[in-house]
């Protein structure tokens, strides 16, 4: 048995803050990101940073913590012309990219200390029969998890070349990675909760989010539950045309 997002309990209460990973070179998507910054490529007539804040705001977050890096002014300068419905924090890594775990223990100090959202601003996600965010939110339990994860099975992943990231178990506990040379049943979707206690004892400089997924996932302390809507993996240009064509066929 698979953990599926069930329709939330519209009362149960969603983190009020997330983080917008949007700081990375988008070096696959060349030639399109040599004028601009990844976040800003347009699929369907929206930048993917735009289409990511609104299943933001839509769910009901308050604020988002946007990291720059590549082409940030920008980034910035986009992000200052437009009311999201949000409180719109920047954590800047002009001086050095950190990745993605290292961008989390730069942002930590805007994130709060309670469980918040982590969002790609390269992927982008149609919700299903019930929003994501807050199917998130409901299937949350901060006494048993530090991470969830919103996967998609490897069968739907979109526009994605990978061989798949997860296992989980009939309680939907992440219990094992991938292994080389063979598939695993579910991809990452871009889209978590975490726990700020599960961003501690970080090395310094840039990392990847892999270390507290490791670290969480040993620990019995990461979940994740089923996707019910489309997902695409807009990584290259390729993925575009797939990914409009399929939108507009509904």
């Amino acid at each position: 048995m698979t953990v599926f997002a069930l329709r939330p309990d519209p009362g149960v209460p969603v983190p009020e803050t997330a983080m917008v990973m949007a700081a990375g070179l988008g070096k696959r998507m060349r030639p399109l990101t040599a004028t601009r910054p990844k976040p800003l490529v347009e699929v369907a007539g929206k930048a993917l940073l735009d289409h990511a804040l609104a299943h933001l705001r839509a769910a009901g977050v308050k604020r988002a913590v946007v990291n720059v890096h590549y082409l940030a002014d920008a980034l910035e300068a986009h992000l200052k012309n437009r009311d999201y419905g949000l409180e719109i924090l920047i954590s800047d890594e002009r001086a050095q990219l950190m990745e993605t775990g290292g961008g989390l223990v730069k942002a930590l100090p805007l994130l709060g200390d309670r469980p918040f959202l982590s969002v790609n601003s390269d992927n982008l996600w149609i919700d299903g029969p019930v929003d994501s965010i807050r199917a998130l939110a409901a299937a949350w339990d901060e006494t048993r998890m530090d991470a969830l994860l919103l996967l998609v099975p490897l069968a739907r992943a979109h526009c994605h070349g990978g061989q798949g990231d997860f296992h989980l178990d009939a309680a939907g506990r992440i219990v094992g990675r991938r292994k080389p040379g063979r598939l695993a049943p579910f991809v990452w979707t871009g889209v978590q909760i975490l726990h700020p206690r599960l961003i501690t004892d970080a090395p310094e400089g840039p990392f990847s989010t892999n270390l507290f997924w490791n670290r969480a996932i040993e620990a019995g302390r990461a979940f994740g539950i089923v996707h019910g809507g489309l997902w695409f993996d807009v990584g290259t240009p390729r993925a575009i045309p797939v990914a409009e064509a399929m939108l507009a066929d509904g």
